[in-house]
């Protein structure tokens, strides 16, 4: 059993329209367990839960706000329950100015929480009353006027991205045959097929890019070493570009004709480089198994 100490809890407040959607959405590609609008009261419960997971939940942001109604008021009392069980929490208030709220509950035509019947502007200025405790303990408060969703996101990862680094950009590296058309998620796609077929070696047939004959034949061509180094070298620059866009998951894919021989290999060559950059990286052969003798891979 995991220990409510070694959970990261990331709690989510401030005045409605401020962003917490788009925040909340920014820590779940961080890798966090998400839940919004979680009444306070079952802050530790929830907590007890996940600590139960065998390490599977230990990244957690939660959505506390106004919309809990009469339930909000239990949030300090369970903030000091979290304390007096040792889970570090840390608290982002996130608010904008009066003109700003008005005009996106405007935009939304959405109704104010506080002011259900009444003047938009009315509601936000009890909210932000009600709030001004909860913002006076916050860690950390995020101004959101005349920002974009994008810029909040970036924000967030900045600030929290360090709480699970491994999280930031997962890597699928995948390999694929044209035959059977290229993969509608790749945003990478590689062309190897200017390199040597194997198929047409009679000994190679039948096996596939994992099989060391196979490799050795790949990997003997000086073509595919100088095309390697520069895939390589263009992956590694790429890469932390894509972290600092927000980028959560890419896809590169990597194809030759059937999807059995040239691609195998040098998609292996690549999830190892990756990998060994210190990336989350999931290598996988999408046609490897559909291949049938009869067409050149």
């Amino acid at each position: 059993m995991e220990r409510k100490g070694d959970l990261h809890l990331v709690i989510i407040t401030g005045l409605s329209g401020a962003g917490k959607t788009q925040a909340i959405r920014a820590l779940e590609d961080l890798g966090f367990f998400c839940v919004d609008n979680l009444p306070p009261a079952l802050i530790m419960k929830f907590v007890e839960l996940c600590a139960q997971s065998g390490g599977k939940v230990n990244h957690i942001a939660l959505v506390i706000d106004i919309r809990g109604g009469e339930f909000f008021g239990a949030l300090f009392e369970s903030l000091e329950s979290l304390k007096h069980e040792g889970v570090g929490y840390q608290i982002l208030f996130l608010e904008a100015s009066d003109e700003e709220l008005v005009r996106r509950f405007k935009e939304s035509r959405r109704r104010h929480p506080l002011a259900p019947e009444g003047r938009v502007l009315e509601g936000i200025q009890a909210e932000r009353k009600r709030l001004e405790e909860l913002r006076g303990r916050a860690d950390r408060v995020i101004t959101t006027t005349g920002k974009t969703s994008k810029w909040l996101k970036e924000e967030v990862a900045k600030v929290f991205g360090s709480l699970n680094p491994n999280q930031k950009l997962a890597i699928t590296v995948m390999s694929f045959g044209y035959k059977y058309g290229v993969p509608l998620d790749a945003d990478l796609v590689f062309d190897v097929r200017f390199l040597q077929n194997p198929f047409y070696t009679e000994s190679l047939q039948l096996l596939t890019g994992n099989d060391p004959p196979v490799i050795e034949h790949v990997m003997g061509n000086a073509e595919t070493i100088t095309f390697l180094d520069k895939l390589t070298d263009l992956i590694q620059f790429l890469i932390p570009l894509y972290i600092t866009e927000g980028k959560t998951h890419l896809v590169i894919a990597l194809g030759c004709t059937g999807g059995q021989h040239r691609s195998v290999v040098l998609t292996n060559g690549v999830g190892e480089f990756v990998q060994n950059k210190g990336y989350q990286v999931t290598v996988t052969h999408r046609d490897l198994t559909r291949n049938q003798v009869g067409a050149g891979k």
